[in-house]
């Protein structure tokens, strides 16, 4: 699930991306409106987390801009902000705002929003699935196989949810690094083989993560239940 996050203050908005990505989120940073703005233009967001003031102006401008434009992104937006006076969440929400996060503010609730309101964006997907004997509770972040415990990092959980979404279908290695790597990501690495190599390890036997030749990578593990 990737995150556009629009802080000014370097430090605030430092922990709170260190804090998401530990929870695996693919998370950018933006500073400034413009930033944010063509960050926008050049990625899609599963959620847009956004300071009200930034040096350049008021993301409340930006939501309503984006909000008013039919090709603009769906994302839900969350406001994260010291204006936490009630006809400031009300102008929020007139603009377009999902939620609304008031300084200072606890980070295991932030994530928790985050997390809801990617959720949303991406449907409602069951939190809890079975495909053969692989269960992935998006919940609790946790899979198991055959009623195993797996020990999956956070960036290994986000590429088996994206491969488990897929349903069989090849998920291109771009794809994979769009959902799941910030805009740090190193498109010619090989991040994405490793990881995918350590989840395979991690499934064990039978394999269930197919090379897709020219295509990806694919979950194979049958029917759902």
């Amino acid at each position: 699930m990737r995150v556009l996050l629009l802080e000014d203050d370097h430090d605030l908005r430092h922990v709170v991306a260190r804090r998401l990505r530990k929870e695996g989120f693919a998370v950018d940073e933006a500073a400034r409106l413009v930033d944010a703005e063509e960050a926008l233009r050049l990625h899609e967001y599963d959620c847009l987390v956004f300071d009200r003031l930034v040096p350049d102006g008021d993301a409340l401008e930006l939501v309503a801009r984006q909000r008013d434009d039919e090709d603009a992104t769906a994302a839900p937006v969350l406001f994260l902000t010291a204006r936490g006076a009630v006809a400031d969440r009300v102008a929020g929400f007139a603009a377009g705002a999902d939620d609304y996060v008031t300084k200072p503010f606890e980070l295991t609730e932030l994530s928790a929003r985050v997390r809801a309101l990617c959720r949303r964006r991406r449907g409602l997907r069951p939190s809890r699935v079975r495909r053969g004997d692989l269960v992935v509770d998006r919940a609790q972040r946790a899979a198991r196989r055959a009623g195993v415990l797996l020990s999956l990092t956070p960036k290994e959980f986000a590429l088996l949810e994206v491969l488990v979404d897929a349903q069989g279908a090849a998920v291109s290695r771009e794809e994979l690094i769009d959902r799941c790597w910030d805009e740090r990501a190193d498109m010619f690495s090989n991040a994405v083989n490793v990881h995918i190599a350590a989840l395979r390890r991690k499934l064990g036997p039978p394999p269930l993560i197919e090379t897709v030749r020219g295509g990806g990578y694919a979950l194979d593990v049958g029917p759902g239940p």
